[in-house]
């Protein structure tokens, strides 16, 4: 009976041992935006490519002005966001390498059905923020330096606009919360269509506005350099990259949908 104890003391032991010894997953940081977040891609897309290269991926969901922020202190490895010009200072600047583009999909104005700011009838981008200035409902924007928000403030200043007064509410918060703050207010938001498709059956904003070319909306990968910060984890980076603009990574995002609704089109691959 004691020998048996033994036995089983010493394989628990041993068990212990060989678990403590075992060398711990590689990870990888990514900073990334709240839409790819909220949408559910990185559910989707992560997984294959943790599998593939025994890793974890660490995300920091925030805007796409933060994601870059956290990639030029070297607090991640790779950055996937969406505001291009942003994107090409943080390469121009030698901050990140490597960068690709991924995929795109469209920003839309969404509101209450009853559209009270009548932007159903806009002739555009321009057009339809002219007519939100006039302040008959709320506007709920980002206001955290997020591609939407960069998106926003660029038509605000092509409409020759200065947004202010009541009825302009920055939140500083991610696209969900905005899209649930707008619907709380009956007001109106500027929204990437692949968050506001996930989150459609828990506000009861309708789109508003689509289909203006300025509402384009691209996503970039980028490394960040390992010449600036050596601790970056380039390598792990650069397989990372070349899986999202892959085969594999182009299908997982082409074949993606939510409510049967695709949400991005793969752009290193049209085709997949």
């Amino acid at each position: 009976m004691r020998k048996n104890i033994l036995s089983i003391i010493l394989a628990v032991s041993c068990s212990l041992a060989i678990a403590v010894a075992a060398p711990a997953a590689e990870r990888l940081r990514m900073s990334t935006t709240t839409s790819t977040d909220n949408s559910g891609l990185l559910k989707v897309l992560l997984p294959p490519f943790e599998t593939a290269n025994d890793c974890t991926v660490d995300v920091i969901a925030v805007g796409t002005g933060k994601a870059l922020k956290l990639g030029e202190n070297g607090d991640v490895d790779v950055v996937f966001v969406h505001a291009r010009g942003a994107e090409d200072k943080f390469v121009a600047d030698g901050f990140g390498v490597d960068r690709r583009d991924v995929m795109h999909n469209d920003f839309v104005v969404v509101g209450p059905n009853s559209d009270p700011a009548g932007l159903k009838e806009a002739k555009g981008a321009k057009d339809a923020f002219a007519r939100l200035s006039k302040g008959l409902a709320p506007f709920i924007s980002r206001g955290d330096d997020s591609g939407t928000h960069k998106k926003e403030k660029a038509i605000w200043k092509a409409a020759g606009i200065q947004p202010s007064g009541a009825w302009y509410n920055e939140a500083g918060q991610g696209m969900g919360a905005v899209l649930q703050i707008a619907d709380e207010k009956q007001g109106y938001a500027l929204a990437d269509r692949g968050t506001y498709v996930a989150y459609k059956d828990k506000v009861d904003l309708v789109v508003c506005l689509e289909g203006d070319p300025v509402l384009f909306n691209p996503y970039g990968i980028i490394a960040v350099n390992p010449a600036k910060h050596a601790h970056a984890n380039y390598a792990l980076a650069k397989k990372f990259i070349e899986f999202v603009v892959g085969p594999q990574g182009q299908k997982i995002i082409a074949e993606f949908q939510v409510k049967g609704q695709q949400l991005f089109i793969p752009d290193a691959i049209p085709n997949p």
